[in-house]
């Protein structure tokens, strides 16, 4: 669930104030000369160069879900694309940037008419948003080709399931960094439906088989990418996936789509998996009563409650009053938190069953992975609950009414009181007094943090390990941010890090390290293969299942700590993850 603001309004400001495109035909004729890549059927994509990358933007992968594919699954494009401009700015899909819901207190009551703003239809012009959005975007080192078989890092956006898209994520200066390590690989980026378009639940979603379409997008654009990228000089059987918040919940996602079936043609779509804040989240299915209060509160302010077909009126409407009506319910930054209006959900089909009772029964694709968090995950999304949730009593009714309905009052006491009242205790961690803006935040960002992500990351290794005990698992915590005010080392704060490497640092050139090794060797200590064996790696990586120990990053160095922090909430959580299903 990507979460930090700042890059969210910096890429919407890049959007804006983007260039208009520049006059095709001189233009496409040199960039022709420097990056051409022909794909089948009959289609010649022409991209970028420069920096020593070569940069395929916007290929569509499917069809446009427009028209009567409007909340339909995708289907795949077979037809050629010609000549096809590959340097533009791909669209967005149609984003739930911010709720319009109101009436929790001021500070959500702002953003609401923020979200009202946003969803203009000039703000989603200005933006680049249409539903024409099902694109893949493809970044190689200079001079690549067809038989060269480098590795692939595919990778899946964040944004809660409601925002994000892949223009946000220029991965050139990833696969700059690469080839100056001596591995180099080849980047791609999928666009998915996201909000009320990429997973609306309700038991008219359910019946119409249209449940879950964001990770049918994404799902997708790898069938595409094992179709495709050899001709960019990929090699298909060598695919990590990569995903960071939502993104990272939907590589997991990806792992047990189908029970765990990742095959394509006969063959994996992917072989390892790095997932950056997120893994399991235990759902209630799409027709769920929380499920359907969403559907219902969309459908009434689409003005389609009166219709005899509700989903057919909502796929006939105006995209900006879709998307005005999508987003009526809460978003992320609001008092619901993450508590998501939109995520995926079992549908008995593509998600059989609830992703915790999948992982212990094996239902998933098993391959090498690397898992792991910011220290202070639950900040972000604990600022707008104030002066509900100063007492136990209080935080844990919040908990029941918002997160849990399926716990009872007596249990989530439980739960609350496993956490030190003491905002000495609380998160951001290991800041004294400070940073508890309103009483009992710094509480309930520790237990949202490690409700959605902390803790929940050692549930899924404790159930992984113990079915695929040979699969090799490493994982971290991020303590890089530290000293951040309010926020500490705040969820998205990898992105900074790792993914922009605004901070050439310790930690980004350790991680980007590890990671290059991985995609080449399934193995963050195995420097061998690339053009050389250089790595920036100073400390090895133990397995998690060894001692169970995680990677501690700072800027400036990093050590091995024991994941046995918070042990009396994690022993509570394991032993009550049914009543825990958002």
């Amino acid at each position: 669930m990507k979460g930090f603001v700042p890059v969210v309004v910096a890429a919407l400001v890049g959007h804006a104030l983007a260039a208009p495109p520049e006059p095709p035909t001189r233009v496409l004729e040199e960039r022709a000369a420097r990056a051409t890549v022909v794909l089948a059927p009959s289609s010649t994509v022409i991209g970028s160069a420069g920096a020593g990358v070569e940069g395929f933007r916007g290929i569509p992968y499917a069809v446009p879900p427009v028209g009567p594919l409007r909340l339909k699954p995708p289907v795949r494009r077979t037809t050629g694309l010609g000549t096809f401009d590959g340097t533009s700015i791909e669209a967005a899909c149609p984003q739930f940037l911010v709720g319009t819901a109101t009436g929790n207190n001021l500070l959500t009551d702002v953003l609401a008419q923020v979200g009202q703003l946003l969803n203009t239809p000039l703000f989603q012009t200005v933006t680049t948003q249409s539903e024409d959005c099902l694109t893949i975007n493809v970044v190689r080192p200079a001079g690549t080709k067809a038989g060269d078989k480098l590795p692939v890092l595919f990778w899946i956006f964040g944004g809660g399931f409601e925002l994000g898209w892949t223009s946000m994520y220029d991965g050139s200066s990833l696969v700059s960094n690469a080839i100056a390590s001596g591995k180099p690989f080849i980047f791609v980026a999928v666009n998915y439906r996201v909000g009320s378009l990429g997973f609306m639940p309700g038991k008219e979603i359910l019946k119409d088989g249209s449940a879950n379409l964001g990770l049918l997008d994404q799902r997708m654009g790898l069938e595409w990418t094992a179709d495709n990228i050899a001709a960019f000089g990929g090699d298909p059987d060598k695919v990590t996936i990569w995903g960071e918040s939502a993104g990272s919940i939907s590589v997991l996602d990806q792992m047990l789509l189908y029970d765990g079936n990742n095959k394509y043609k006969g063959k994996p779509l992917f072989r390892g998996a790095i997932m950056n804040s997120g893994s399991i989240v235990p759902a209630d299915p799409v027709d769920c009563p929380k499920g359907q209060v969403i559907y219902d509160t969309v459908v009434k302010a689409a003005g389609c409650s009166g219709s005899a077909d509700t989903l057919a009126c909502l796929r006939s409407l105006p995209i900006e009053k879709l998307l005005n009506s999508g987003n009526s319910v809460p978003g992320i930054l609001s008092y619901n938190s993450v508590a998501l209006s939109y995520l995926p959900r079992p549908d008995g089909k593509i998600i059989t069953d609830t992703p915790d009772v999948l992982i212990t029964q094996g239902k998933y694709a098993a391959v090498p992975m690397i898992i792991g968090d910011q220290e202070d995950e639950g900040t972000l999304f604990s600022l707008f609950q104030s002066n509900t949730t100063s007492t136990t009593a209080k935080l844990a009714d919040y908990l029941g009414k918002i997160f849990f309905q399926g716990a009872t009052s007596q249990e989530l006491t439980e739960l609350v009181n496993t956490y030190d009242p003491s905002p000495v205790a609380g998160s951001p961690f290991r800041t004294g007094l400070l940073n508890e803006v309103y009483p009992g935040f710094k509480r309930l960002a520790a237990i949202l943090g490690d409700l959605i992500f902390t803790l929940s990351r050692r549930a899924f290794l404790t159930a992984a390990i113990g079915v695929n005990p040979n699969v090799p698992a490493w994982s971290y915590l991020s303590s890089y941010d530290y000293g951040t005010p309010i926020l500490g080392n705040f969820h998205g704060g990898d992105l900074l890090q790792v993914f922009y490497g605004i901070l050439p640092n310790y930690a980004s050139k350790s991680i980007q390290s590890y990671y290059a090794n991985f995609v080449y060797n399934l193995d963050p200590n195995d420097a061998s293969g690339g053009t050389s064996a250089k790595s920036q790696v100073a400390l090895k990586w133990p397995q998690w299942k060894e001692k169970g120990q995680l990677m501690n990053f700072y800027n400036i160095g990093a050590q091995l700590i024991s994941d046995d922090f918070r042990a009396d909430s994690f022993e509570w959580i394991m032993g009550h993850i049914p009543q825990l299903h958002i």
